[in-house]
């Protein structure tokens, strides 16, 4: 309940409307962060269920997700999942179906990805894998300003300290983005 004003802000931002086929949008700091993420990205990361809200087998047909015809990545994205699938092409993204685990995904995608990023998608249970294998390089938190009421915790099961080292911090009129460099 209330997820929507969790991701509310990015809606609204060019930087996130011009992918998704839509006019207009706000611009500024938090769009500006945007934009140079996205720029910066090769290929993506995310689980099963930011892909499909599901779990369990896929079924006879299987669901393709809730991201339309044409989803916003128009780069390779690296599903983790623990059922086999054929990938999935959807307009300029093919979703890759990763069952051998979280160090299969990253590898694949890094060679997708050539010089450019992998970026981790979500949700909260894959970051932490990462997190706690000690995989990621920089971590980029977006706090809107609500509180929700359940739902899986970003840093809930951490088996191991993780220093951050601040990189960035912008306020925008619906978030306060945080970035951070994980030292090595």
């Amino acid at each position: 309940e209330g997820v929507e004003q969790l991701h509310g802000w990015v809606f609204e931002l060019a930087s996130w409307r011009d992918p998704h086929g839509l006019e207009g949008g706000e611009h500024g700091p938090a769009d500006e962060l945007v934009a140079d993420s996205l720029a910066k990205t090769g290929a993506y990361i995310m689980g099963r269920h930011m892909f499909s809200g599901e779990g369990g087998p896929w079924g006879p047909e299987p669901f393709e997700g809730w991201w339309g015809d044409e989803p916003p990545f128009r780069l390779p994205v690296y599903v983790l999942t623990h059922h086999a699938r054929e990938p999935l092409v959807k307009g300029g993204t093919t979703f890759s179906f990763v069952t051998d685990g979280i160090e299969s995904a990253l590898a694949q995608a890094q060679a997708a990805a050539g010089d450019k990023d992998v970026q981790l998608s979500g949700g909260a249970n894959m970051i932490q894998q990462y997190l706690a294998a000690g995989l990621v390089d920089e971590l980029q938190i977006h706090v809107a300003p609500v509180m929700l009421g359940g739902g899986v915790r970003l840093f809930d099961t951490l088996p191991r300290l993780v220093e951050l080292e601040p990189a960035q911090v912008v306020a925008s009129p619906k978030a306060a983005h945080l970035y951070y460099r994980i030292p090595k």
